[in-house]
């Protein structure tokens, strides 16, 4: 009596299944959320949620200040000051600043200091799929989901989840929340100084303060107004 031998799959084999399962199934959730929050709020980040834990864990208030606020319902000042403080090339590059990157890079090699490059977009694919930190290994991730909402969500999509999400003080997260809380007002109706202090915040909020601000924090604000007039004020935003 013949029996059949039965020959098992090999280790490899089986471990690159797993991996191109597991590689599908995440770039599924990845897609099917890039979909999404084309449409619905974004209503909370992993950067608020250790944001949260690492207040916890120093015994301080957990609590984050956050709200959803549509693009339409934001004032065009702090629309501009982002834009003109952080991304000036945003309405026309496809997600990553190749001249930005060039120009770090110079810079950094030439002085010795680390800067990034980083656009609005990657700062949104980061701070909404991603994690703060992570090194090359996190950048290597971000590219291809900048790329993504770039053409799924489009750039006024993807400057209202950044006015949003993005942190701008202690524990706050978005221009509706820092400006009912420092300002006392809806963010509808921010000024043009307000919304350049707001924008010169955002390199690092949790030192550059909008409540008492320092000499830098005044210079940047001064330095973005400029360059908000330089690009035309609220005109500027009719090419998103």
């Amino acid at each position: 009596m013949n029996e059949t031998a039965t020959v098992s799959r090999p280790f490899w084999k089986k471990a690159l299944r797993f991996l191109w399962r597991t590689f599908l199934w995440l770039f599924g959730s990845l897609l099917l959320f890039i979909i999404l929050f084309k449409w619905i709020p974004v209503l909370f980040t992993p950067t608020m949620f250790f944001d949260s834990m690492s207040a916890w864990f120093s015994g301080k208030d957990t609590r984050i200040y956050y709200e959803w606020r549509s693009y339409d319902l934001i004032s065009d000042n702090v629309k501009v000051a982002v834009v003109a403080s952080e991304d000036q090339r945003f309405p026309t590059h496809g997600g990553l600043d190749f001249a930005a990157i060039k120009q770090a890079m110079e810079e950094n090699e030439m002085q010795g200091k680390k800067r990034g490059a980083s656009t609005i977009s990657q700062q949104v694919a980061k701070n909404v799929f991603l994690w703060q930190g992570g090194g090359y290994f996190r950048k290597a991730l971000e590219v291809p989901i900048t790329y993504m909402i770039e053409f799924v969500w489009g750039k006024e999509r993807i400057l209202e989840v950044y006015l949003n999400i993005a942190e701008m003080g202690p524990q706050t997260y978005g221009v509706q929340a820092a400006s009912k809380r420092f300002y006392n007002k809806s963010s509808q109706h921010l000024t043009p100084i307000e919304s350049a202090r707001i924008a010169a915040v955002l390199p690092n909020p949790k030192v550059y303060l909008l409540q008492n601000p320092s000499p830098l924090v005044i210079y940047r604000q001064n330095h973005t107004l400029y360059q908000m007039q330089l690009l035309g004020g609220i005109s500027y935003l009719k090419d998103l």
